[in-house]
């Protein structure tokens, strides 16, 4: 069962912001959990669990790796069928560079990033790279972070320099170089931002 926006937007945008909220919840036990098990409790099936919660009722292929081609704007994602092998390559990445980049945004940016440019699901993939992104601002801090306006939902209100900085990223890799800086920087101001609003809110 699925809703189509173009059938009837209301209720799609209603559902969508619905999915958000119940992905939240799920992204709050996602913390705990790596905070107990430690990095390598974020591999795929967080993300599938992440990205099912976030398409439920929108997307009929909600937690699963994409099986087709896909187009995002300018940018041409790899072949489905190298999706997995890239997804392992994602998460191995994540778990080496842990130890060695104390950075609070440098690592989020990364997983921020690169699952954007692969793309791994058929819907949903903004909605999943940031709450996994969120993840691992939130266990590089060592707990759930506080604020009414986290940093996913700051990022949905103004996406230009979001976008901006994913393409930055993406000519740095096209050019045979990895360099989320840019990415990094915006993060950064986005999570000083909600962290302030929260000692302000107390």
């Amino acid at each position: 069962m699925s809703v189509r926006e173009a059938d009837d937007p209301p209720l799609f945008a209603r559902i969508q912001e619905q999915n958000l909220l119940r992905q939240y919840d799920l992204l709050a036990n996602c913390v705990e959990i790596g905070l107990k098990k430690g990095i390598e409790a974020f591999d795929k099936y967080m993300l599938w669990s992440l990205n099912a919660a976030a398409v439920a009722n929108i997307a009929q292929f909600g937690g699963r790796f994409r099986e087709q081609p896909i187009y995002v704007g300018n940018h041409l994602p790899p072949p489905f069928k190298e999706v997995p092998h890239l997804i392992d390559q994602f998460i191995s990445v994540v778990h080496e560079i842990w130890t060695i980049e104390p950075h609070p945004t440098v690592l989020p940016a990364y997983a921020l990033w690169r699952l954007n440019w692969i793309h791994p699901f058929i819907e949903g993939n903004g909605r999943t790279a940031r709450a996994a992104c969120y993840l691992l601002i939130c266990l590089r801090q060592g707990m759930l972070l506080p604020g009414k306006k986290i940093v996913p939902e700051r990022i949905r209100e103004n996406r230009r320099p979001y976008y901006d900085a994913l393409q930055a990223a993406d000519r740095h890799w096209a050019e045979g170089q990895f360099n989320v800086d840019d990415l990094a920087a915006y993060l950064e101001k986005l999570l000083v931002a909600q962290l302030t609003d929260a000692i302000d809110e107390q």
